[in-house]
């Protein structure tokens, strides 16, 4: 498998979490690195994680092309990357009639007194760190209120509102 950087990973975590799944713009965590972002992003287009669309509007677009503004979009290799095959999107529903859902599993978890760590979720779900945490950004974007505290520096989730 190839081994991806923080900013490309941190590109197709943002792109996973975008309905239209565009890279652009960046997410303001990677800062003003216009040269890296750029050189982030033509490596995953190389590497088939990434592909270029056609009619974005300028704010999101990748580059000017002739006839249409260019976008840069996440595709089915990306995503795998992102969230393997065999695990579900954090908002996808139980597969079977009677199953938790990963992302009931995580709210479940962190309901528990003490909340929970990282490493209980990664446990539970079997998702990599940087998709579990992009899970936990997506329960605070449904209106999910968590908050964070550390215990024997270890960071603790907590969810005080459900949605």
């Amino acid at each position: 498998m190839t081994k991806l950087t923080d900013m490309q990973l941190v590109l197709l975590t943002s792109a996973c979490q975008r309905d239209d799944g565009n890279l652009l713009p960046p997410p303001e965590s990677l800062g003003d690195h216009t040269a890296r972002i750029r050189k982030a992003v033509t490596a995953l287009i190389k590497l088939g994680m990434a592909e270029e669309k056609p009619d974005f509007d300028a704010a999101r677009s990748w580059r000017q092309g002739s006839d249409a503004i260019i976008g840069v979009v996440i595709t089915d290799e990306g995503r795998a990357v992102i969230m393997p095959a065999e695990q579900p999107k954090p908002d996808a529903e139980p597969a079977a009639e009677g199953r938790t859902s990963k992302k009931q599993q995580v709210i479940d978890l962190m309901k528990r007194e003490g909340g929970a760590t990282l490493a209980d979720i990664v446990e539970a779900t079997g998702w990599l760190p940087h998709t579990s945490r992009a899970a936990l950004t997506g329960l605070r974007k449904k209106g999910h209120e968590i908050v964070t505290g550390k215990v024997d520096g270890t960071t603790h989730y907590a969810i005080t509102v459900a949605a």
